[in-house]
């Protein structure tokens, strides 16, 4: 067997034995990367770090640009669109125009209303005035006739945190509260605001809105109540709902102010509409 020596030409020509560990030895070698080891040294030897102003410059004004266009969307996507005010107005004058007409129309029907008792009366004053009688003492009871006498005003107003503070407005379940110790102190005939409570009235909120009988109401809220003056004001005086307006008043500045009057006027209420009750006509149920 013949051997054959390798000249250093040909070892000088081969690549070392480790060339496909070259990333290995790299990073064993050298762990860390040139720029991080370059602050590092920076950091040892308080070397300041160079800037390039044209950089910082060309940052300054992207930052501005964008903090412009940014502003400027915002803008326009608050600002009200020409085709929404137009919506708008035209929505609110259609609500102004048509709560004027069921103004009207409440006013006509309450002329109708008296109109109909008016002639109801004067034709059962000669046939049977006691039917007459008892037909007013139910609609006063009702509270589908007007009526006026002696009673007691009260008046409810938020308080002044109201638009901050939730609790100081004067809430539907109040109303009801005062009403219910009004009707336990004696009184005859109860309005809120001018509408008057029937047998079908409801006091409930729609959203922070207060409704008496479906109608609308806003503060300050006036309660009415015709009976026995005396009695009205010893009567709620002495209530819960009292001690209740007290501590609103304490608590939150909600203001209550009475008021008894001589004379007051209250104006009728709806007429409720029967759909499935019907008079019993004698004492045997038969209609």
């Amino acid at each position: 067997m013949t051997g054959r020596r390798l000249s250093d030409e040909t070892l000088t020509g081969r690549p070392p034995v480790d060339a496909s560990m070259t990333l290995l030895n790299e990073v064993m070698r050298q762990p860390l990367d040139p720029s991080y080891a370059a602050a590092a040294r920076r950091r040892a030897t308080d070397e300041p770090r160079t800037s390039r102003p044209l950089g910082v410059a060309a940052l300054l004004v992207l930052a501005i640009c964008l903090g412009l266009v940014t502003a400027s969307a915002a803008v326009q996507l608050r600002a009200p669109q020409p085709a929404v005010l137009a919506a708008r107005a035209l929505l609110e004058e259609e609500i102004v125009s048509r709560r004027d007409q069921v103004e009207d129309k409440a006013a006509q029907n309450a002329a109708l209303q008296t109109s109909i008792e008016r002639l109801r009366d004067s034709a059962l004053e000669t046939t049977d005035p006691e039917l007459l009688s008892v037909l007013r003492r139910d609609s006063v009871v009702s509270g589908t006739t007007a009526v006026r006498g002696p009673g007691l005003i009260i008046t409810i107003e938020d308080g002044a945190s109201a638009a901050e503070d939730q609790r100081a407005l004067v809430q539907d379940t109040d109303l009801q509260v005062v009403v219910n110790a009004l009707w336990e102190a004696g009184a005859e005939a109860i309005a809120i605001n001018d509408q008057r409570l029937t047998a079908t009235t409801a006091i409930r909120s729609a959203g922070s809105a207060i409704l008496v009988d479906l109608v609308g109401v806003s503060g300050p809220y006036t309660v009415v109540a015709i009976g026995d003056r005396n009695g009205l004001e010893t009567g709620f005086a002495r209530s819960s709902a009292m001690r209740q307006l007290e501590g609103f008043a304490s608590s939150y500045g909600i203001k209550t102010t009475l008021s008894g009057q001589d004379d007051v006027a209250l104006r009728a209420g709806k007429l409720p509409v029967l759909y499935s009750a019907s008079a019993i006509d004698d004492d045997n149920g038969s209609q």
